[in-house]
This record gives structure tokens, sequence and C-alpha cells, in this order.
């Protein structure tokens, strides 16, 4: 797509303007008309013959210059052949007007119409049910939002509207600059991973913004935060954690939101930093676009309030970023400069009745250390001259190479100085908590970009482990157990199958043995019921634990058949369980196959210990999910336990993802439990669920 003439026309006509107050066709027109654009604009209305002093013209079709883009402003029912129409000679649209898929079945017909016809005619169009969009560069306000935001360096997206005028509103008080504002509702064509491709290359926007709703084309998606998320911060705000919200999103926008974790799995692959709610969204957006990424994890704090360092400092918990450890030569110099009853650890605090030229010597003292950003903490005491101070904050941070970011807590006191901070690139946050955990994801953000999948290094990583080749013939034997199954209509397949299946892939499987067979198996033993039908076993009673011997196992085996009349039993060894983990497969509607492990047994979905891994994976980057994530526990020494062995579980796991990407028809697998040992003992799947 060239979004070039969308976004920055010369020409343009807004079918459906009018000078009727209140309509949205009268914003529209008055927005571009009136706030500063020089185009030339070209009014449609068939009802007129002049609107606000100018000629009005008829239809698209009666306009005999070129026109670069049309917005559309009318009944949602008149809006696909109005595009149809003038699709000839008009390659770019707005379609604002509701009534489409947000409304149901019927708006969602029309709404796959509209998209048809631009892919038949390759024509962009934005929309529909959208704001419209803002580029304050060339004074062009093509929405119907008020007022002209100030020209920065901040995209924002938003698949709401009302949002992204929330938002706008926010500008001045929370000092947002922006590159463009792009409403994208429906998404019928053009949706935020065209908009991702469109504003990576504009030399503008420094940090794009995205507010999501759900998304459509998931392989779309990938596919553009793969490639550009580490060319410049993308910073996304996704609604529909809960299914309350969820059923309230497919009734608003007609779009489909996917499963959290996962989501939150594909944005940390890919390096693109999420925001848990809209004050973290502006935050970001704040400091990504003031300040550059913080250039290690070490971070100084400097206050003049005892009380709001302790809590700067209690906000490093669980975070990337720490205080740094100052040198003993910086604390020696502190006790020089600063009253005895100053501390002089981290956080420095310079006591309540510091003046500038105290903030001015204790940054000056901290020049050399190697931490990576200072925060200033202060709050407006009635001897703090808080614009002086910002001054010599200001002065500091254009001497050296640290990150700055400030915490000045107040209201009317600290305004004046919070302006002047802004505008020398330095981002305030009310409360230090903010500006700890805005300076953590974007240093966060930073570490990923450096090592994402779009590293050639891990992709050459990744082609040398020769994961990413398909084994054709390996996938034709498994698909010939799997259509035998879908041909006998089952929705799973049988331990068996399973277990042939993972043998294909290297992974050791349990011995098992039919019960209308001759069983001839150690004891204990395990017997439990094999169906598509029953897919928790436990939860049925349809497992029969520490079996001694043969006429214990008759008497179970005849228990499971009553039970579960017509099904198949099977016969396992009692294996000694010394650690148990799920890895499975779950395959998303949006994103495809996920790759899912964790905390296995009974317990699984009770303690909810998982990590969520996107295919295609290498070893380097499960190894790092092992190790940070919540199982990380198992691979350290702890009070004389030996670590588990990371290597064997790296490549079970590796070689799941292989299955999942080979082969699509696996809507659910998982190998649960899957026997792990800290000795030389080999890992065991036990228990094999393939539902498809």
């Amino acid at each position: 797509m060239d979004l070039n003439l969308l976004f920055n026309p010369s020409s343009i006509a807004i079918v459906g303007a009018t000078e009727k107050e209140g309509k949205v066709g009268n914003t529209v027109a008055r927005n571009i008309l009136e706030l500063g654009y020089q185009g030339e604009v070209f009014l449609v209305n068939p009802k007129h013959k002049e609107l606000f002093g100018r000629k009005c013209h008829p239809s698209l079709e009666a306009i005999i210059e070129k026109v670069d883009l049309a917005i559309i402003i009318v009944p949602a029912e008149a809006v696909n052949k109005i595009i149809k129409k003038s699709s000839e000679s008009i390659t770019n649209y707005i379609v604002i007007s509701a009534g489409f898929s947000e409304i149901g079945e019927k708006g969602k017909e029309r709404e796959e119409e509209l998209a048809k016809i631009a892919r038949d005619n390759n024509l962009n169009i934005l929309g529909p049910n959208c704001l419209g969009f803002i580029n304050p560069k060339i004074k062009l306000n093509a929405s119907f939002a008020g007022e002209m935001p100030v020209p920065g360096n901040i995209a924002l997206i938003s698949q709401s509207g009302a949002l992204a005028v929330g938002i706008m509103d926010m500008a001045e008080k929370e000092n947002l600059k922006y590159s463009g504002i792009f409403s994208i509702g429906n998404k019928a064509v053009i949706d935020e991973a065209d908009l991702i491709e469109y504003l990576a290359d504009d030399k503008d926007t420094k940090v794009i913004g995205i507010y999501l709703e759900g998304i459509k084309d998931g392989k779309k998606f990938v596919s553009a935060v793969e490639k550009y998320s580490s060319k410049k911060p993308i910073v996304i705000l996704k609604a529909g954690k809960t299914e309350k919200a969820r059923k309230a999103i497919s009734s608003h926008t007609g779009a489909l939101a996917g499963s959290e974790q996962i989501f939150s799995a594909v944005l940390e692959k890919y390096a693109v930093a999420k925001a848990g709610n809209l004050e973290d969204f502006i935050s970001l957006l704040k400091i990504m676009s003031l300040a550059d990424s913080p250039k290690n994890e070490e971070v100084i704090i400097i206050t003049n309030a005892g009380g709001p360092g302790v809590l700067t400092t209690d906000a490093f918990e669980g975070k990337k970023i720490k205080p740094a450890n100052l040198s003993d030569d910086v604390k020696n110099k502190l006790r020089v400069l600063l009253p005895e009853e100053s501390a002089v650890e981290n956080p420095i605090d310079l006591l309540g009745d510091a003046r500038e030229d105290r903030y001015k010597n204790v940054l000056e003292a901290v020049k050399k250390e190697k931490a990576g950003s200072v925060i200033c903490v202060l709050t407006p005491q009635d001897q703090t001259p808080v614009d002086k101070i910002a001054e010599e904050i200001i002065e500091f941070k254009n001497d050296d190479q640290k990150n700055v970011v400030t915490s000045f807590i107040g209201g009317e006191k600290i305004a004046k100085a919070i302006k002047k901070l802004s505008e020398n690139n330095i981002p305030n946050f009310s409360f230090p908590e903010q500006a700890v955990l805005a300076l953590d994801k974007y240093f966060c953000w930073n570490l990923r970009s450096l090592t994402s999948n779009s590293s050639p290094r891990l992709d050459s990583a990744r082609q040398a482990e020769g994961r990413g080749k398909i084994d054709i013939s390996r996938q034709q034997k498994v698909l010939e157990i799997i259509n035998k199954a879908k041909a006998e209509n089952r929705g799973a397949l049988l331990f068996s199958e399973a277990k042939e299946i993972l043998q294909m892939y290297g992974i050791n499987v349990i011995e098992s043995q039919n019960s209308d067979a001759r069983v001839d198996i150690d004891f204990p033993a395990v017997a439990k019921v094999d169906s598509d039908k029953v897919p928790h076993k436990t939860d049925k009673q349809g497992v029969v634990l520490n079996i001694n011997n043969q006429a214990e196992l008759e008497e179970a085996i005849k228990k499971l058949k009553n039970k579960f009349p017509g099904e198949n039993i099977i016969i396992q060894p009692m294996l000694e369980r010394q650690m148990e983990l799920i890895v499975g497969i779950k395959k998303d509607d949006i994103f495809g196959p996920i790759i899912v492990y964790g905390l296995g047994g009974i317990y699984t979905e009770v303690f909810k210990l998982a990590e969520f891994l996107v295919p295609p994976l290498s070893v380097e980057e499960i190894k790092k999910s092992l190790i940070q994530g919540k199982l990380g526990f198992l691979f350290k020494e702890t009070r004389g336990q030996k670590p588990y062995n990371l290597d064997e579980i790296a490549d079970i796991t590796i070689k799941i993802s292989q299955l999942a990407l080979e082969i699509d028809e696996i809507k659910e697998f998982d190998i649960n439990p899957l026997l792990i040992y800290n000795d030389r003992r080999k890992a065991v799947a036990v228990d094999l669920k393939i539902m498809l």
C-alpha cells in the first residue's frame, strides 16, 4: 500500500459536507477549511449548490479536478455505491460513516462488500466507522475531532475514535506532541499493520502508540512488528482482557479479541512495549517521545524529600532496572557537598531545604558514574526554587549522556517548571512510580529490540539448527494418522496414535499396553481410559493409580470398562514423579499455533505457572524463556537440590514447536505430565492429548 497521498493529500473532497451545526459533515468541513490546510477542498452534497461560500458539487464524478482523498460522511447504505462509482479516478478514501460490522450481520455484509470493492479497484480506505485522521505537519484535520495538535513525534493509532479524542485533549497537560493521529475504526481495508509499515519510514515519527480492541489478521500484524519494532518503539494498549470486555468489543467494532496471554507473548517476542492501562500508555508515549532509551539498567535517584525517595526506591521491585550502587569516591564527595543529615546512598536525599546549588553540585558529582539514568524527585516546599532547580536539571541533561527523567510532585507550583522540562526533552511524571515503570519498559524495549527475532543472528541460528524446515515425509505420515481419526469422526487421537506421532519427533513416551491384549507390565501400574470423549481423565475418575498386582489390575480394568462402556482402556507403569511439567500447543484464532509450557500434573490450572512462546523458535529463545520465566527456579541449584536439565527441556520444546509448524490440523495438544528428573534419568511423556 502506498499511503502517502492518503495522509498527505494536495486535494480533498468532502462527501456529505453541510452547514448544519452539530452534524459530523459540518465539523469535518470546518476543520479542513478553517485550521490551516493549504490544499484544494471540494464540497460534495447534491442538496446544495453552495456551502461555506464555496461551490458545492452534486457528486464526486462532477469534480473535474484531480482528487487525492475523498472523505465519505453519508448514511452507510449509500457508501459502497459512491466509492464504486468514483473508484476509477480516486484511490484514497476515509469512510467516517457508521453502520457496518459493528451493528451485526447486515452491517458485516456491507463491510465485506466495501473490502471487495477496495481489493478489486486497488483502493486505500480508512475506516469505516472511524474518526478520520489528523496530520499536524500540513495542518490537516480530516476528522470530526476539534482543534489542531502541536506537531511532534508521536504517531497515535486508535481503534476507538472517542479514546483518540480523549488522548488528544491530554496533549497540553501531558506535553504530548503528534506527528499524526489515525482512527482505524472497523479496519475493513487499512489496519494497524499497514500504518506501522507506513510510519516506520516517517522521519517525523519517533514512537508509534496503538490502542487496539482486536486483531483480524494475526500473520499480517506479526509480519509488521517483526520487521519494524526494532526500528522505532511501538507501544500497544489492548482492551479485552476479560470475557465481558471481549463481548463488549464485539458489539462495538465487530472485532474479535484474542487471548491476553498469547497477545502478550507475541508482543514480547517481537520487542513491542505493552501498556498495562491508559496511564501506562501515556507514560510510555511521553518518555519514548522525549528521551533516548536507557543505556544500562542502573539508575541514580536524587530527591529533596525522604518519603518520595523511599517510594521511588520501592517502585524498582520486580523491575529490570535497579538503583545504582554509588562508588565510594562519589559518596565521599557527597558527604562534603551535603548537610550532615543528608543521605548519600541511593536515593540521594538533599533534604527539604535544598536549593538549586545543591541539585547542581550533586548532579555534577554523579556525572562520571556508569549509571545510564537519573530520576530527579522534587516536592515544592516553601523554600524550594522549583524553576531554578528545573534549569539546573536541564543544564545537566544537555551536558551529559545520561537519560534524565523527573517526578515533580504537585500542581500549580510546578506547572511552569514541567513545561520547561518538556520543552527540553525531559519527561516529568506526576508520581515516582510512573517514572520508574516507564523507564523500565523503555529499557526492556531497547533490550528486546537488540535481540528480537528480526535479528539476522537469530535467524541464522534457527536455520543452523534445521528447525525452520518442514519435513514433508514426516508431515505426510502424521496427516495419515489424523485423517484416519477424522474419517472415524473422532475429535482427538488415541494414546497409541499420539505416541506414534511424538516418536517421529524424537520425544520419549511412556510404555503403554491395551487392556484387551495380554498385559505384561511391571507393577505398580496405572490404568486409564483412552477416549476422545474423556479429555480430562482425572476429573472424570478415568484413572486408577497404584495398581500393585494382577488382581488389582483386573479389578481396575473392570471398573473403568463399567464406567466408560465401549471405550479403550490402557495400562502403563507407575513411574516415580519427581517434577511434572506440561508442554503443549494451543492454536489461537488470531496468531495460529502457540507453545505453552509450565508446571504440570493435576495442579496445572490451579497454580497457572505457565509461559507462552510463539513459533518459529530457536533454542536460544527457549532457554532464555525457561531461565527467566516462572519455572526458572528448576534450573538453579536451590538448598542442595540439583538443577534440572535445561538442554533436555529446550530440546523437547523445540521439537513440539516443529510439530506445531508442520501440522496445522492440531487444535490443541499437550503432554501432561511430562516427568522430568534432575539425575541421569530421561524425561518421559506420560499422558498425551491431541485434539483435532
